[in-house]
């Protein structure tokens, strides 16, 4: 039997792909990078105008930026995570920093929680990565009750992050069929995975500055404690110096700092938005 050109490829394993990437964020420190982007979840909290004394869940929620930053304004906050080592250090960033957060253990695809358990539902840098997107989405808005806040941060396909994930995926290629995570960053994805369960408010682009001391350092830094970085040059075995290279190369390229300094500030665009539940 002939194939026809246009037969379609066969749809990507979900479940095997997750199962991966959860390997991926358990691998290195996450808290560690999570360190360098505590502004953003702070901007966030404050963005979605959440309400002290209100139910508020942080999803995928790793080392608990968002949760801690909701923790800090008078909320009642629940931060899942499907990495325990992760849960593990948001307890103790959170009793450091004398906040209640209760970490759970949960999917962002099949949220523990009944339907319109909380007032208000946060993600940084965490529901994006979820590979069934539209599921994820639903989880977020089936758990967040009608007139309740939603406030995401997602890096943009057009910023620093989406060139260093396609650098990486130069060198290792992603799973077939499994939409970007930087589609999380764009405005119309947005509006297709919720669909007429939120309503946008706002959505606004904003730069987090990654500071190191070298391009190296950087590239050094994110291959020791960010998984996803870490696998793939892991994954490359010898020519592991041949991705090193690419990210330093590129860090360069992004520097906004004067290039005759060492030290570098590489501008993240990311999407900030906010809605409400429908």
């Amino acid at each position: 039997m002939v194939m026809s050109a246009t037969t379609p490829s066969p749809s990507p394993d979900l479940a095997a792909v997750k199962v991966r990437q959860q390997a991926t964020w358990a691998s290195g420190d996450f808290s560690a990078v999570a360190t360098t982007i505590v502004l953003v979840a702070e901007r966030l909290a404050d963005a979605t105008d959440l309400r002290a004394g209100t139910r508020v869940l942080d999803v995928a929620t790793g080392s608990g930026n968002a949760a801690i930053a909701a923790a800090r304004l008078g909320c009642e906050v629940t931060g899942a995570d499907y990495v325990p080592a992760l849960l593990e250090r948001g307890r103790e960033r959170a009793a450091a920093e004398g906040v209640n957060v209760d970490f759970v253990e949960g999917d962002a695809e099949a949220l523990p929680f009944g339907d319109a358990s909380f007032d208000g539902v946060l993600s940084v840098y965490g529901a994006m990565f979820a590979p069934d997107h539209a599921k994820t989405a639903s989880e977020i808005a089936r758990v967040c009750r009608p007139g309740g806040r939603i406030g995401l941060v997602s890096w943009t396909p057009e910023g620093f992050l989406g060139a260093m994930f396609r650098t990486i995926a130069a060198h290792v290629p992603p799973p077939a069929g499994v939409a970007s995570p930087m589609l999380w960053g764009t405005e119309d994805h947005l509006q297709e995975i919720f669909g007429d369960q939120v309503q946008w408010i706002a959505h606004e682009r904003r730069i987090h500055n990654f500071r190191f001391v070298s391009a190296e350092a950087f590239v050094d830094f994110f291959i020791e404690f960010y998984g996803p970085t870490l696998k793939a040059h892991a994954a490359l075995g010898e020519r592991g110096d041949e991705l090193h290279q690419a990210l330093t190369d590129l860090a360069r390229e992004w520097n906004r700092l004067d290039p005759s300094e060492s030290a570098i500030a590489l501008p993240g665009e990311y999407l900030e938005s906010v809605g409400v539940r429908a």
